[in-house]
């Protein structure tokens, strides 16, 4: 099995345990030399005490075994040289013995020493420099500018620190999406694509060296957080071997981790980057309707002016046409500005007992014009209750509703303007008798600006009105819906007013 790049290098020459062996019995040798040069100047008993050198030597150097077995040759050695009779391996004397199993018993435990400091430095090594191998993947990472820059490093660093082929995929509704690759691929198969979904959906591994569809080649790693799959990476060797070398699943779960980590967060810069650009979008869009608004206003209010005094000098139709263009644009500017008004979260709230009866012959004298044409029939339930409501912006809400039916009804037919109590709710509609609203786009109306194809929905208007209907109505708790009715046949709007809102079901404290 292949091993990453700095084990190839920190081990160019690996130690088994037959040099670890040999090192020691010639470290034995060696001493056994020595100690017979120096027989003759120092006491038997600390040339025992010299053959711990090589006992302690092949311990640290090559493990536990290799120092045993240093401790072994030590004591074969001690007894065959320099215990008499020499040139034997036979202990005549006991405290010779004694001697010999001392040795042997030093040997031992400075081996088993010896050989866990030298664990504890290789383990202290490793992770050295698997922490050194993580700082930098996470510097490479941070370093991104984009999620493709950043998806691309991924597979970089996976490649270099694992010595593999790297993919990273990311999901979508049509399945795996290839996004970066170290060396570049073109596209993955069925069997790469079904592994990578699997990944995703359970996510666990998949793929060669997991438990699950190994006929893939490649090793598919999910990279989820709280939020969900980001991505997932797939890895390879070229040479068919388990891409993850063995020992190595903490380092690879680090730097799976560290990956999806960068991903969501990369994907959530540009999720408020996106959210920022809107914002600031919808701010100048307001301030444009607004200050549109204010300056149309202010001269067709002197149109305005200027044509009453006309008709009260000089009546004609030349003037009710100047006064009836200027009033419509009036409308027009007014819908501007409240819909400016709805975005900003401007909206003023002064709630308090309403008739619907008042309410709705206000909205009538205020678009007799829009409504010139069309007879209007009022059908209110006598025994309506009062509400409570803002009675300025329900007045918005149906001069717009009844400035839409003037529009849309066929000339000559009856607007009808009909009010209902239900269990729970009253029903105040708003009924003409045009061409309706094309199936399944009754929602679409209330959307801002829209004109629906094929209608005539959008004549003489700015998309505005009914949006700002429905803006004004849950403002003040109410709900607004259209629809198609058969008799008459036409379109009906209906703002539902809840018992929450009614007189008869609030306190004195309420009313106060």
């Amino acid at each position: 099995m292949n091993a990453p790049p700095s084990d190839r290098q920190a081990s160019s020459h690996p130690a088994t345990p037959l040099h670890g062996y040999i090192a020691a019995a010639l470290a034995v040798i060696a001493m056994t030399a020595i100690s017979l040069l120096l027989v003759h100047a120092i006491a038997l008993g600390n040339i025992a005490l010299l053959y711990l050198v090589p006992v302690m030597f092949a311990a640290a150097r090559y493990g536990l075994r290799a120092g045993l077995f240093a401790g072994l040759a030590s004591s074969l050695a001690y007894n065959f040289f320099f215990l008499p009779p020499t040139g034997t391996l036979t202990v005549d004397n006991p405290a010779n013995i004694i001697s010999l199993l001392v040795l042997l018993g030093v040997a031992i435990v400075t081996s088993q020493f010896a050989a866990s400091a030298r664990a504890q430095a290789q383990r202290a090594q490793e992770s050295a420099r698997q922490n050194a191998m993580l700082a930098g993947f996470s510097r490479h990472l941070s370093a991104a500018a984009g999620q493709e820059e950043l998806m691309q490093s991924v597979c970089t660093e996976i490649a270099r620190l694992l010595d593999v082929r790297a993919i990273l995929l990311t999901p979508s509704v049509e399945g795996p999406i290839l996004r970066a690759a170290v060396p570049p691929e073109d596209r993955i198969d069925r069997i790469e694509a079904a592994a990578a979904q699997w990944a995703m959906d359970h996510l666990q591994p998949a793929g060669r060296g997991s438990i699950t569809l190994t006929a893939s080649d490649w090793l598919f790693h999910p990279l989820h957080t709280q939020r969900g799959v980001v991505a997932v990476v797939g890895m390879a060797r070229d040479d068919g071997d388990l891409p993850i070398p063995t020992g190595h699943d903490a380092l690879v779960t680090s730097l799976l981790d560290q990956a999806a980590v960068a991903l969501d967060r990369m994907a959530l810069e540009d999720q408020m980057l996106e959210a920022r650009q809107v914002a600031e979008r919808d701010r100048l869009r307001a301030a444009l309707l607004s200050s549109v608004s204010h300056d149309l206003r202010t001269p067709l209010t002197s149109i305005l002016t200027a044509a009453q005094a006309l008709r009260q000098e000089q009546g004609s139709t030349l003037v009710d046409t100047i006064e009836s263009e200027a009033q419509r644009l009036n409308r027009f500017v007014a819908n501007l500005l409240d819909m400016a008004r709805l975005e900003a979260g401007a909206l003023p709230m002064r709630v308090e007992a309403t008739d619907l009866l008042d309410a709705v012959s206000a909205a009538i004298a205020d678009t007799r014009q829009a409504l010139a044409g069309h007879m209007v029939t009022v059908d209110l339930s006598p025994d309506l209750p009062l509400v409570r409501v803002d009675p300025v912006l329900l007045h918005h809400c149906l001069i717009n509703l009844l400035d839409n039916a003037g529009r849309y009804g066929a000339p000559g037919t009856t607007v009808i303007i009909r009010g209902r109590s239900e269990a729970d709710a009253i029903l105040l509609s708003v009924i003409d008798q045009g061409p309706g609203i094309p199936a399944g786009q009754e929602a679409r109306l209330f959307e801002t600006f829209t004109r629906l194809a094929g209608s005539d929905r959008a004549v003489h208007g700015t998309g505005l009105g009914l949006t700002i209907v429905k803006g004004f109505a849950e403002a003040m708790g109410l709900s607004v819906a259209a629809s198609n009715v058969a008799d008459p046949s036409g379109a009906c709007f209906t703002i539902r007013i809840p018992d929450t809102v009614m007189i008869g079901n609030m306190t004195l404290k309420d009313l106060a």
